[in-house]
């Protein structure tokens, strides 16, 4: 894989240039010759972890590994649009039907263009998105929420998470940039985003209950679904529930288990609602999960600081790592992506016999 010219600088007190051309040629060197991208070597890898990582190296410069990656995903795609959840080398490992993986192949590719304003190799990779989308809409209820998964047997689960269907909410407003980018139209993409982006800020009651999990706490904003004092607000609610302090981010509140990946996702969602130095400092706190060959550990339980899993490294914690520096340092030009006005705000879509009216825009 090349590299192409794009450096990014580093951050004062989180990462330095260096450790980040370090970080990217880890991420590379983990990539299999096919494209596919595991967590760590040896290990699986999901389509949702995988474009979090081609997006890392997107950013990175490292743009032919991006399109490899993506063209692994392509090139593993089901008739319906969908994937399954787990790889290994290749092989199925979990049949399961996740909507929220599925998804977000949209918020890479649109990441993409915006990084690299390739619009030919998008054009090309449209059929797949196009196909994504439409197999994730069609499992949205009539009141907004969309249905987490299929499980082998292909059976619909009766839930929607709200993590999952925030993150779709992200994936179809994404979705909805590179389609109007290359001359498409997909109505019924903005009439389910207007749904579920409704669902995601005000009927939390529709998704099942997972409090505990910082990133139901933090993936309303980071999306998008929940924007101004709204956001403020759910994220000062929870800091001290999810934010162990001087330490960065909780998985669950219920535990002193801080990862890396949290914590750089919970950095993008305050730089979005314009708390840059807020996010500066809970980013740093990712330099304790640093190795020195410029992986990151998972997580690092408290007080002690032993790692769990025991010396576990995923490369998606270095993406996110490397995704949340890029959105504060603003060096790419995709690093705005996570930010609520520069992508398509649907119309709000309240369900029928909704007490809250869908708001008047101008």
């Amino acid at each position: 894989m090349t590299t192409a010219g794009v450096r990014l600088g580093g951050l004062p007190g989180v990462v330095s240039a260096e450790e980040l051309d370090q970080t990217g040629q880890y991420l590379a060197d983990l990539q299999h010759a096919s494209g596919e991208i595991p967590w760590y070597p040896g290990g699986h890898s999901d389509p949702w972890n995988h474009v979090e990582v081609a997006m890392a190296l997107t950013v990175l410069g490292r743009d032919d590994a991006a399109r490899a990656a993506y063209d692994w995903l392509i090139a593993h795609q089901l008739g319906d649009g969908s994937w399954f959840n787990y790889y290994r080398d290749g092989a199925v490992e979990d049949a399961r039907l996740d909507t929220n993986v599925c998804a977000y192949l949209a918020t890479g590719l649109c990441h993409y263009l915006r990084a690299t304003q390739d619009v030919d190799y998008v054009a090309a990779a449209w059929p797949a998105l196009d196909a994504a989308l439409t197999f994730v809409v069609a499992h949205q209820d009539a009141d907004g929420p969309v249905r987490w998964s299929r499980d082998p047997a292909g059976r619909l689960e009766p839930d929607a998470l709200l993590t999952g269907s925030s993150s779709i909410y992200l994936s179809l407003r994404c979705g909805l940039e590179v389609a109007a980018r290359l001359g498409h139209a997909r109505g019924a993409w903005s009439q389910a985003a207007g749904r579920l982006g409704h669902a995601v800020a005000h009927h939390p009651g529709a998704f099942a209950p997972k409090n505990e999990f910082a990133m139901d706490w933090y993936y309303p904003v980071l999306a998008g679904a929940l924007v101004d004092g709204a956001a403020l607000d759910r994220l000062d609610q929870g800091w001290e529930r999810h934010v162990l302090a001087g330490r960065g981010v909780r998985c669950v509140s219920t535990s002193d288990w801080v990862t890396a990946a949290e914590t750089a996702e919970c950095a993008l969602a305050l730089d979005a609602v314009g708390r840059p130095a807020l996010a500066a400092e809970l980013l740093a706190t990712t330099t304790r999960h640093r190795r020195a060959d410029g992986a990151y550990l998972t997580g690092l339980v408290y007080p002690t600081g032993v790692t769990f899993p025991g010396d576990e490294v995923s490369s998606y914690t270095a993406a996110a790592v490397v995704l949340a520096l890029d959105a504060l340092s603003g060096q790419s030009a995709a690093a705005a992506l996570f930010h609520p006005d520069t992508l398509v705000r649907p119309v709000d879509r309240p369900e029928a016999g909704c007490g809250r009216p869908a708001p008047q825009h101008p």
